[in-house]
C-alpha cells in the first residue's frame, strides 16, 4: 500500500482557481470522482490530462482523486481502492485492459459508472465503460504512415516506450499499414538514458532507417538529441505523437517533421465532466460510442499557432 501511495495523489483545486466558467462552481452536491491512469513517472503527457480533469472538477464541484501506475496489476489495485472509497464515478485508462476487467466488473456491480480515456477505444464496452474519450490509435498511426509515405519514407523505426501497451502497439501497427517496412523498437520509457542508448545503437546498426517515430513528446525529445549526435538529421526524419512546448519548437526549427495531437487536456476534461453529467441527470455522453479527440497533424504550417497553448500546458 505504501508503494501505491508513493505514485498517487488526490484532492481538488479550490474553486477560485478559475476555469472555463470563470471560477463558478456547480450547485450540485460535491462528489468524489477517481481518475486512474497508467502514467509512468516523468511522462509530462499526463500532466496535461490531469490539468483538463482538474478544470472540469473545479467547475463541477467534484473532489478529484488522481492516482496512477504503469503496471496493470497495480492499476487494478488503485481501481479497487476507488471502489472501496465509494466514489461517484471512475475514469480509467485501458492500456492493459485484461488486468482491469475483473476489478471494473466490481465497479459495475457496485453501481459506479465508468468511462475510459486515452487507451481502450476498442474494448471500453467490454469492461463496462459507457463511453471512451481519446483517439483511434490505429487511425492515428495510419495518418502518420500516410504522411511519411508521401515524403518517400520506406523504413521507419517506431519506438514503443512501454511494451504491452495496446494503444502504443496500435499506433505502430497503423503506421505499418501504410509503410510496410516499419520496424518496431522497444525501449524502457522510465529510463531516458536507456531510451537514448537504445535508439543510438539501433540507428548505428540500421543504415537503411530513414525515419524514426517517437510515441510521446519526452521520448521524441530524446530521439531528436540522438539523431543530432549521430549527425543523421539530413538522412533520418523524426516524427512524433503528442505535444509539448519543446516539441512544437522542434517542429518550428525543422528538427521534427510533424506530430499527431490527440488533445489530452480534452480527454481529462471530458472524462470528468461526463461522469458528473451522468451523476446529475443520468446523461450518457457518447451514446454508447467513443468520443474522438484526435488525431490532428501539427507541422510547420500550424505549429506557431499551437505553441502558445502548449506553453500553457493545455495542448
Amino acid at each position: 500500500m505504501l508503494a501505491l501511495s508513493a505514485c498517487s495523489s488526490s484532492g481538488g483545486r479550490p474553486a477560485d482557481t478559475g476555469g472555463s466558467n470563470g471560477g463558478k462552481v456547480a450547485t450540485t452536491p460535491s462528489i468524489k470522482i477517481a481518475l486512474i491512469t497508467h502514467a509512468a513517472p516523468g511522462d509530462t503527457f499526463w500532466d496535461i490530462v490531469r490539468k483538463g480533469a482538474q478544470e472540469a472538477a473545479t467547475k463541477d464541484n467534484v473532489d478529484l482523486l488522481y492516482t496512477s501506475d504503469p503496471d496493470g496489476g497495480r492499476q487494478a489495485q488503485l481501481v479497487q481502492q476507488a471502489i472501496d472509497q465509494k466514489v461517484a464515478g471512475i475514469a480509467v485508462t485501458l492500456a492493459k485492459p485484461d488486468a482491469l476487467k475483473a476489478v471494473l466488473k466490481k465497479a459495475e456491480d457496485a453501481g459506479i459508472p465508468v468511462v475510459s480515456l486515452n487507451s481502450g477505444e476498442d474494448v471500453f464496452k467490454s469492461v463496462g465503460a459507457f463511453t471512451h474519450f481519446g483517439s483511434d490509435e490505429n487511425v492515428a498511426g495510419a495518418a502518420v504512415g500516410t504522411r511519411l509515405a508521401e515524403e518517400g519514407v520506406t523504413h521507419p523505426l517506431c519506438v514503443i516506450q512501454e511494451q504491452g501497451n495496446v494503444a502504443l502497439e496500435a499506433r505502430c501497427a497503423g503506421v505499418k499499414t501504410k509503410v510496410p517496412g516499419t520496424e518496431i523498437l522497444y525501449v524502457q520509457g522510465t529510463d531516458m538514458t536507456q531510451v537514448a542508448s537504445t535508439v543510438t545503437a539501433k540507428l548505428q546498426s540500421t543504415p537503411g532507417a530513414d525515419a524514426i517515430i517517437g510515441l510521446g513528446a519526452p521520448f521524441t525529445a530524446t530521439i531528436v538529441k540522438a539523431v543530432g549526435a549521430l549527425n543523421l538529421a539530413a538522412k533520418v526524419k523524426v516524427a512524433s505523437f503528442d505535444l509539448s512546448g519543446e516539441l512544437i519548437q522542434s517542429i518550428i526549427d525543422g528538427k521534427v517533421q510533424f506530430t499527431v495531437d490527440q488533445q489530452p487536456w480534452l480527454q481529462g476534461y471530458d472524462s470528468i465532466d461526463a461522469l458528473w453529467q451522468y451523476y446529475r441527470g443520468g446523461f450518457m455522453v457518447g451514446g454508447g460510442l467513443p468520443v474522438l479527440t484526435g488525431p490532428a497533424i501539427i507541422d510547420k504550417t500550424n505549429a506557431p499557432a499551437v505553441l502558445k497553448f502548449a506553453k500553457e500546458g493545455i495542448r
